[in-house]
């Protein structure tokens, strides 16, 4: 069985909790990122989530990246692997609650651009948020014990959105 995916009401910590990360981040990896961003669910005033601050750092050059994955490591972090094919390394940090998970970006990434657009839509539409909550919600019931199922089934809603703020852009 794996492990279980948990959706918890939102706590207002959370954007304290990133602010400490990003503190940590700059002292750890100095003059690396162009940027530190809160991504995900818990970036969200309001939204439930599971309990885990993502975290995308934006590298100013590419030629960081090794350096940046080495400190990672070095700092305690679980390397979790290169999961979207555009270059963005994973890493977490399980322990006291919330989590962390980490993304190294290469400049100009493509999947940061998209968190970040969804991102801000749902901190935009409070609506829209609410139905991106509702579906969490269910499809924890569905996939209480399968991660990757969750996170695939929430795709197409999450397509379907950063879809339409590109059009707008």
């Amino acid at each position: 069985m794996g492990t279980k995916v948990e959706i918890v009401s939102y706590d207002a910590s959370w954007p304290l909790e990133f602010e400490k990360i990003r503190q940590d981040l700059q002292l750890l990896l100095p003059g690396k990122s162009l940027d530190i961003e809160h991504i995900g669910s818990t970036a969200v005033v309001g939204l439930s989530a599971k309990p885990c601050i993502d975290v995308d750092i934006i590298l100013g050059d590419l030629t960081e990246m090794d350096f940046c994955r080495a400190a990672l490591e070095d700092a305690g972090y679980e390397p979790r692997g290169s999961r979207y094919g555009d270059g963005v390394w994973a890493f977490l940090r399980r322990g006291a609650l919330p989590h962390q998970r980490l993304y190294v970006c290469p400049p100009d990434s493509l999947t940061h651009t998209r968190r970040v657009l969804f991102r801000d839509r749902l901190r935009e539409n409070s609506d829209l948020a609410l139905q991106y909550q509702r579906l969490k919600l269910q499809l924890v019931q569905r996939y209480e014990y399968d991660g990757d199922a969750y996170t695939r089934a929430k795709t197409d809603f999450i397509n379907t959105i950063i879809d339409a703020a590109v059009r707008d852009l």
